[in-house]
């Protein structure tokens, strides 16, 4: 019976303690979208994906604040039931951003590699 209680404490400990090496970061800002989009977290910063028929945007936050796009680059994916879209994205104002015809709906799947700083990040999205 001691083994038993043993055995569960040590198993409580090491995962308090693999639960606290997981947390990287400070957590003080949320992960909700500001602009209408879908919200993932790459490298500690915030990727907000807003796509419709004529536009595809692009928002990065870090650590909750507007990152600055304006030598920022994207390439984005757009995966639509068996249509595949390659869409490039460019500085524009706060966001990086295209204009065009995109078949975009609910359970599109975007896949999404971003430049920032010579720097490249991969951010995958499902579009509800």
């Amino acid at each position: 019976m001691k083994l038993q209680a043993l055995i569960a404490t040590i198993a409580l400990a090491i995962t308090s303690a693999a639960h606290a090496a997981g947390d990287k970061h400070d957590h003080a800002h949320e992960h909700k979208p500001l602009h209408g989009g879908v919200v993932v977290e790459v490298k500690d910063m915030d990727f907000e994906l807003v796509a419709n028929a004529t536009a595809v945007k692009l928002y990065l936050r870090d650590h909750g604040k507007p990152a600055d796009v304006s030598k920022a680059s994207a390439k984005v994916t757009l995966l639509a039931g068996t249509e595949k879209q390659e869409v490039e994205l460019k500085p524009a104002g706060d966001r990086l951003e295209a204009t065009g015809s995109f078949k975009v709906g609910p359970g599109t799947k975007a896949v999404a590699v971003v430049t920032i700083a010579g720097k490249p990040a991969t951010a995958r999205f499902t579009l509800r």
